[in-house]
């Protein structure tokens, strides 16, 4: 904070008059100290400034990860994997089946046949 003159001419220094009255009991109806701290009626502290603005902080930010409170991680719960069903197929479904993997073949030769013609023509180059 900065020093300033009064009106007799005598410079305040408010920072040093707030650090020396910060555990003097703050005039009003709060029954807090300077600080901010709770205080009982003999003066002493019941709750902290710092616990009071960490619990108002933990209640206004939403990303938990910027919370002060820790908490201990639970063990993640893991569903147990449903049993696959034997299913029955059609004549239909596997005729399908069955086509697609020689299609799969075909194409294989086909890419192999393609591959060996490229290879014949960069030789004879």
């Amino acid at each position: 904070m900065a020093k300033y003159r009064s009106a007799k001419g005598k410079t305040v220094d408010m920072g040093a008059l707030a650090t020396k009255n910060e555990r003097v009991k703050a005039v009003g109806n709060m029954k807090v100290n300077a600080r901010g701290d709770i205080i009982d009626a003999s003066g002493n502290i019941v709750v902290p400034v710092n616990k009071k603005v960490s619990d108002r902080y933990a209640k206004t930010v939403t990303n938990r990860a910027a919370n002060i409170v820790k908490k201990t991680p639970q063990p993640i719960k893991t569903a147990p994997k449903p049993e696959i069903a034997k299913v029955q197929l059609t004549k239909e479904e596997i005729e399908f089946i069955m086509e697609d993997e020689e299609n799969e073949e075909v194409e294989a030769i086909k890419a192999e046949e393609v591959a060996k013609e490229v290879s014949t023509k960069e030789t004879k180059k």
